[in-house]
């Protein structure tokens, strides 16, 4: 038994570097409006909003939204990859209704332009799926869950973990003016065990984080 343990910290070590340098990282998708307007992001949270475009709002004076349908990219510069068309039908769906409940808590939902209505254009860019039994299994294994302690302490994605990467665009409803827009990428806490089940799963618990993460720059 003793002989086959190199062997085992090896070949973990080994996925784990793999990891640690194939993860998609979003870029500034050229099919997006506000696409010429965003820009690198070098402040802390970069990471998660790799770029950005902003301008002094006062947030407080708009108390309804619009939420239009969340819109699947379909740019050459996407980053789904091989996934499905439902699956990526399915995610936008979820993205939509997720968005949608959580504003709902801070603003009115409507439909109709106003001088103190915020329209906000979702779009989904790009997914990656947690890799079947290997993504849980690095909750298992002791290499796994080093690796993973060190990334949920730098805020960093789990070991063959799945992701979300989207576009939000900020709009005055009567101006059409842009006010703030943004490019994310959302993930698990990597010790988050229940979001490595189910392909999707993890896409999901991004998006839920990516809502939060909305409306609280709204606040």
């Amino acid at each position: 038994m003793s002989a086959k343990l190199p062997l085992f910290f090896c070949a973990g070590a080994t996925a784990l570097v793999l990891t640690a340098c194939a993860g998609v990282q979003p870029v500034a998708y050229s099919g997006i409006a506000s696409s010429s307007q965003l820009k690198q992001n070098r402040d802390d949270d970069s990471n998660k909003i790799p770029y950005r475009y902003a301008t002094s709002v006062s947030w407080s004076r708009y108390t309804e939204v619009i939420v239009d349908p969340v819109a699947i990219y379909q740019g050459s510069d996407n980053q789904f990859g091989d996934l499905k068309e439902e699956d990526r039908s399915a995610l936008a769906d979820y993205m939509n209704k997720t968005f949608t409940q959580k504003l709902s808590g801070r603003f009115g939902i409507t439909s109709h332009p106003s001088p103190e209505t915020l329209r906000i254009r979702l779009t989904l860019t790009g997914a990656e799926k947690t890799t079947s039994v290997v993504g849980q299994a690095m909750h298992f294994d002791i290499a796994g869950n080093l690796y993973n302690g060190v990334q949920a302490v730098r805020g960093g994605k789990g070991a063959f973990s799945g992701s979300v990467s989207y576009a939000v665009e900020i709009y005055d409803s009567t101006s059409g003016r842009l006010l703030r827009a943004y490019v994310s990428k959302q993930y698990p806490n990597a010790m988050n065990l229940p979001a490595a089940f189910g392909s999707l799963n993890a896409a999901r618990t991004g998006i839920d984080k990516g809502a939060d993460a909305l409306l609280a720059q709204l606040q």
